[in-house]
């Protein structure tokens, strides 16, 4: 509007006729700049001069006060010289200034809108119906806002999971990419939890409800996102002090412009002069450098699972000189597999892994599970007996066999056959008929295939001192960080301790980033630095957190780093950008080169001003090219 208004101001400016030398003239022709100029500083002006009394209430000058203050000069000077006060047609530039200011104002909140579209994007992952299972076995397709814990809904192949759940019946692969930033669908069975949001890909599963509406994951992470964006910075307070400053600097300018060349004689160019100061000095660039940034950082990490609850969390973590890493579900996988089986003579690793499995089948201990899930095939066991602490025991093909480890046999009179394997848990499976070890399974917590490559890329980071802390026994621990090439190795810490091993860290003059994932992490991820709470955690480690890695992937701390360098980085280029532009752009609006026939009219330093505005902007989009998932 302000546009459509401003076009007919510039062509019967006599300013701009006498320019490009064509010639108007029709009744009322002077009254069209007071009109429609007076039209577009009330309407086009008002978010500026509204912006500026909140501004002045609050007692925070700052970018609206400053803009404010321009365009009600150009108006005042614009009203002066239609009452023949000044000789000037002012009233075009004051329109060109209005637009060209609500133009760099649209520009920067489109931005800003298009970063915080993060929040709206993961509302839209939420499917608005949901096919709720009644309990006669019917279907029928309910708004998602119904679900109550307890429910059971369908979902079909394709199709999104309404509310956080429990799989009840059925497998399916699940793209969970939106919420952990994993681009692989992950397999979930009966019993896996899943989360509002993920997509079945390929077949249908029954899922009980187990949380809805602000309880959900989803929720949860919006919540944090917009946390984050809403939270400030070392780098954002030094610009809200710079945007007030700038507006003393800018009054003092405009101040002394207007004196001096009224001093001179030339009460006109003091006018323009002192209004062209105003314009230039508007903090547009600076209001956009530090918020755009921020916007932008949250965005980009919520969609690769880096979920920011504390931005100075974000900006210390590019200090970071030590990792502390919890072991179990945080470098390992926090479930034991079967990494080696050794054989007696006259029987092979998979006949022993299938008697194996078909004893272990009915129990639920988790190294069991681990046996289980290594055996290619399994026999049928009958007349299973669990032995409390020492093993189990069952009939596989008319033969009793038992599984278990030193206890079991010592009960049975025996010595174990094979010696311990790096501290890892030894399991015998012995015919009990001539008491015969005719197999033995080598069980470890097993490392993460992904966490090697995370050490690597924090050494690559300069991340010095990468140490690893564990419940475990010192043989275990010492071999995990073997296999990884970690630096330290805190043992053996009881949970209650684990902060200590922080502040031992600490006490070094190391700036700590704690990484884990369990309800005994969280005095450590509060003490640290920075606490990165990863995985799905719990509720305690994630709110003791400034940082939410929503994926189990341990290179998500790089990316956390990445971005904390990158982030910080464009916040003080555009810092710089705009404190450069007004320190040069300032003394030419106020004329400086006059003497030289270099003069910037307002609307040129509307154009200016602009630039510069865009300029931030473009240079906060490069933050997009910042690749912080695998």
């Amino acid at each position: 509007m302000s546009l459509v208004l401003t076009i007919p101001i510039v062509v019967t400016s006599e300013m701009v006729m006498e320019w490009f030398g064509y010639s108007l003239d029709f009744p009322g022709i002077g009254a069209v700049g007071p009109v429609l100029g007076t039209i577009v500083f009330l309407y086009g002006g008002w978010p500026f001069l509204t912006g500026a009394v909140d501004e002045i209430r609050g007692r925070a000058p700052g970018m609206m006060l400053l803009i404010a203050m321009a365009i009600t000069v150009a108006y005042g000077a614009s009203l002066a010289t239609s009452v023949g006060l000044f000789g000037l047609d002012f009233w075009w530039e004051l329109a060109a200034l209005v637009t060209i200011m609500l133009l760099g104002h649209w520009q920067e909140m489109k931005a800003i809108g298009q970063a915080q579209g993060a929040l709206s994007a993961l509302a839209a992952l939420l499917p608005d119906e949901a096919a709720l299972i009644r309990p006669d076995g019917s279907i029928e397709n309910v708004p998602v806002a119904q679900l109550r814990v307890g429910d059971r809904v369908l979902v079909r192949p394709g199709g999104r999971v309404p509310a956080d759940g429990r799989i009840v019946e059925g497998s399916a692969e699940m793209d969970e990419s939106m919420i952990t930033g994993e681009s692989r669908p992950v397999s979930r069975t009966p019993g896996s939890r899943v989360v509002a949001g993920t997509v079945a890909t390929d077949s249908a599963v029954r899922v009980e409800v187990v949380a809805v509406g602000e309880d959900t994951a989803l929720a949860g992470i919006g919540r944090l996102v917009a946390q984050a964006q809403a939270a400030g910075g070392r780098a954002q307070v030094l610009a809200d002090r710079f945007a007030a400053w700038l507006f003393y600097v800018a009054a003092g300018a405009g101040l002394i412009t207007f004196v001096t060349w009224w001093a001179i004689g030339d009460l006109d160019q003091s006018v323009v002069r002192t209004v062209t100061v105003l314009v230039i000095a508007c903090p547009h660039a600076l209001g956009l450098a530090i918020p755009l940034v921020i916007a932008l950082s949250t965005a980009l990490s919520a969609r690769a699972g880096i979920l920011v609850k504390d931005r100075l969390a974000l900006e210390r973590m590019r200090t970071v000189d030590a990792v502390l890493f919890d072991k179990t579900g945080t470098l390992t996988k926090g479930a034991h597999t079967v990494t080696a089986v050794d054989v007696t003579a006259g029987h092979t690793e998979d006949e022993v892994l299938r008697i194996a499995a078909a004893v272990e089948s009915d129990s639920e201990h988790p190294l069991a599970k681990a046996i289980v899930a290594a055996a290619p095939n399994r026999a049928t066991a009958t007349d299973f007996r669990s032995l409390a602490g020492r093993g189990v025991q069952a009939v596989v093909d008319g033969e009793a066999y038992g599984v278990g480890g030193p206890a079991f046999l010592r009960e049975l009179g025996m010595t174990p056959a094979a010696a311990s394997r790096r501290g890892a848990a030894v399991l015998h499976l012995v015919r009990l008929a001539d008491r015969q070890i005719i197999g033995s399974f080598t069980l470890e917590d097993e490392v993460r295939p992904e966490a090697r490559e995370a050490i690597e890329q924090l050494r690559s980071y300069g991340v010095g001192k990468l140490v690893m802390i564990t419940g475990d026994a010192r043989p275990v621990a010492e071999a995990v960080a073997a296999d990884l090439g970690l630096d330290e190795v805190f043992a053996e810490v009881l949970p209650a301790d684990k902060d200590k091993a922080v502040a031992e860290l600490q006490a070094r003059g190391l700036t700590v980033a704690m990484v884990g994932d369990g309800v005994n992490d969280a005095p450590a991820l509060a003490r640290a630095d920075v606490g990165l709470a990863i995985g799905a955690g719990t509720d305690v480690a994630i709110e003791s957190a400034g940082v939410v890695l929503a994926s189990s992937d341990p290179r998500a701390v790089a990316g956390v780093i990445k971005l904390s360098r990158a982030s910080y980085r464009k916040m003080l280029q555009n810092l710089a950008w705009a404190a450069g532009y007004n320190v040069i752009a300032i003394p030419l609006a106020a004329g400086v080169l006059a003497w030289t026939g270099f003069t910037l009219s307002p609307a040129v330093g509307a154009i200016l001003m602009s630039g510069s505005t865009i300029v931030v902007a473009l240079n906060a989009q490069l933050l997009r090219r910042v690749r912080l998932t695998p």
